[in-house]
């Protein structure tokens, strides 16, 4: 498997297992779903914004908009719902992307100001992995959360999702 199709099958397997745990989240009531939890971002629905919001930060640089970084605590969805359509829109816009990379992808080097004001330069390979790594890093959290509730929740293993 070359580069382009491993980061095309680490896109679907975002889509596969954001489907997954958002379908698990919907079966929270309002109180589990929000209640305060140790860890990155205090709750289930502060986590999926955050990845929300990563996802939105580093397409935007891989498609040559947005360099600047917002705070990472923004709450881009207060509603379940909408979170829930806007996670499925994003996933559909990173596999249409990854699926028709552009030319010379590779050897982009993405320039960026951080949440502290800090100038960075990211070689794609590197951002790309660390954009992946960041998905599942969080979405990790969020299966901690979710196994702190009456909802179990639902596998995230890469072979086990892809390879059913």
């Amino acid at each position: 498997m070359d580069l382009p199709q491993y980061f095309r099958t680490l896109a679907r397997y975002n889509r596969i297992v954001n489907q997954r745990l958002f379908e698990r989240c919907a079966q929270l009531d309002e109180s589990e779903y929000r209640k305060p939890r140790p860890g990155s971002l205090g709750s289930i629905h502060g986590l999926l914004n955050h990845i929300l919001l990563g996802d939105r930060i580093w397409m935007a640089r891989f498609e040559g908009g947005e360099h600047s970084t917002p705070a990472l605590n923004t709450v881009l969805f207060d509603n379940f719902s909408e979170l829930r359509s806007a996670r499925i829109e994003q996933d559909q816009r990173i596999e249409e992307f990854f699926e028709h990379l552009p030319p010379n992808f590779f050897s982009h080097v993405f320039r960026y100001t951080n949440n502290q004001g800090k100038e960075y330069e990211e070689q794609a390979t590197i951002a790309v992995g660390h954009f992946f790594n960041h998905q599942t890093h969080h979405r990790g959290q969020v299966h901690v959360m979710l196994s702190q509730t009456p909802v179990p929740p639902p596998s995230l293993d890469l072979h086990r999702v892809i390879n059913p």
